[in-house]
């Protein structure tokens, strides 16, 4: 039970508030609007690298942690939050490479999960 003790219970439930949040967001816009699911996530992905670029989205992961990092506007932030140390370290170059480098995991295991997925489920379109 000391593992029970340990957890900092209040972090959790920021996590889960905003990356739940944020997950509303995104239910919204797909029961609302007749966006597809690559619009949204482009939006997602976009809004991440702008808010993380102004330095805005730092507090939110200084808040929430896991919450704001793991969904799609995490990916955005820490693809400009790359390229902007990319920039520091090797000039221009770097805001093309930076971003990669720093994404590399999420987008390795983007492609892997999303094979995985494609195995063993049938997509269907959305109904307009």
């Amino acid at each position: 039970m000391d593992w029970f003790n340990s957890i900092d219970w209040m972090q959790l439930l920021r996590c889960f508030v905003v990356g739940g949040f944020i997950c509303i967001i995104g239910q919204i816009l797909i029961d609302k609007t007749k966006l597809t699911p690559a619009r949204i996530l482009v939006i997602f992905v976009t809004a991440g690298a702008i808010l993380g670029g102004l330095g805005i989205y730092q507090y939110i992961v200084d808040f929430a942690g896991a919450g704001a990092t793991v969904p799609l506007t995490g990916f955005g932030y820490n693809l400009a939050k790359g390229a902007i140390e990319g920039v520091k370290e090797f000039g221009i170059i770097g805001a093309f490479t930076g971003g990669v480098k720093a994404a590399a995991g999420g987008i390795s295991a983007a492609i892997f999960f999303g094979y995985i997925a494609s195995l063993i489920s049938k997509p269907k379109m959305k109904k307009q």
